[in-house]
């Protein structure tokens, strides 16, 4: 896979389908690598035309890893959000990851795109709207918050399982964390996954790469991140918001609050989706995603 220096970062990337169909940039969520996006999503997107660019956030996967800032102390960072300098103990914030993803559209002559993003890579697309919306024709903000005080939160359980970290590390322990981490936050119902299938995607990654400290900062990057759920007010890009109906990790109402934070935005709500993408989901997020995208091509 190509590497690339975008925004002063190392950028590992990948693209897909025609190079002269419309950008659709796909934003991971947090510890989440470009190959998390599955490879039938991408091909229902190629299949109409689109050029699919993924890659991997900073310190996550095979992008630049900025261990010279050392593993933060959350307990500090959360602390600072009662003083406003939780910032100031954080190695980056979204802010950045953003300036990333735009640096990496003009690095690859690849704006304005359709940008959907997961999780914190929702976080991270909304941001981008709001800081560069030169670079964006459109966003689908997917399973995530606009950061606004006072929205529901996870589940203790959710919350739990998303830090949850096995004594030892090893593929196995890894996988077995994964999959445990996904019967408490993931989908239900007709998108219920198999342990086979977490168990492939969880021992993939791990293969790939695996960058405990790069989680850490990218979960500083969140708590940190100054709240901008009143700059959406000011973003006239097409929106999407996607959002399942059993995501307890980041329960829907944080998606609603996002769509009706953007003026002309739209909402949807999926049932027996979780905080996941699970094969069984992915015919009926393309229908959405394609029927959205192919309006704004």
């Amino acid at each position: 896979m190509p590497h690339i220096s975008a925004n002063g970062t190392g950028l590992e990337y990948e693209e897909f389908g025609p190079r002269t169909g419309t950008p659709i940039l796909l934003i991971s969520g947090y510890t989440g690598q470009m190959t998390s996006w599955p490879e039938t999503f991408i091909e229902g997107l190629t299949e109409k035309g689109f050029r699919v660019i993924r890659f991997d956030n900073r310190d996550i996967g095979l992008s630049q890893q900025f261990d010279d800032k050392g593993i933060p102390d959350i307990r500090q960072v959360a602390a600072g959000l009662k003083d406003g300098t939780a910032a100031d103990h954080a190695p980056y914030l979204l802010n950045d990851m953003a300036d990333d993803a735009a640096g990496l559209l003009d690095e690859l002559d690849a704006s304005p795109a359709i940008v959907m993003g997961v999780s914190m890579g929702g976080m991270i697309t909304q941001l981008l709207a709001i800081r560069h919306p030169d670079k964006v024709k459109a966003i689908i903000p997917t399973m995530t918050t606009s950061g606004r005080p006072g929205l529901p939160a996870a589940t203790p359980e959710a919350q739990a399982a998303l830090l949850d970290r096995p004594e030892v590390i090893n593929r196995d322990n890894i996988v077995m964390s994964a999959i445990k981490s996904n019967r408490t936050f993931g989908s239900q119902g007709a998108f219920f996954p198999s342990d086979d299938e977490l168990a492939k995607k969880a021992g993939a990654a791990f293969d790939r790469a695996y960058r405990p400290a790069g989680i850490a900062r990218q979960y500083a990057a969140i708590v940190a991140q100054p709240r901008w759920h009143k700059e959406l007010a000011n973003v006239t890009t097409p929106t999407l918001v996607l959002h399942g109906s059993v995501d307890n990790l980041i329960p829907a109402p944080a998606g609603r609050d996002v769509a009706d934070s953007i003026s002309g935005a739209s909402y949807v709500e999926v049932p027996d989706w979780g905080h996941d993408m699970p094969e069984a989901a992915i015919p009926t997020l393309l229908s959405h995603v394609l029927n959205f995208a192919l309006q704004h091509k």
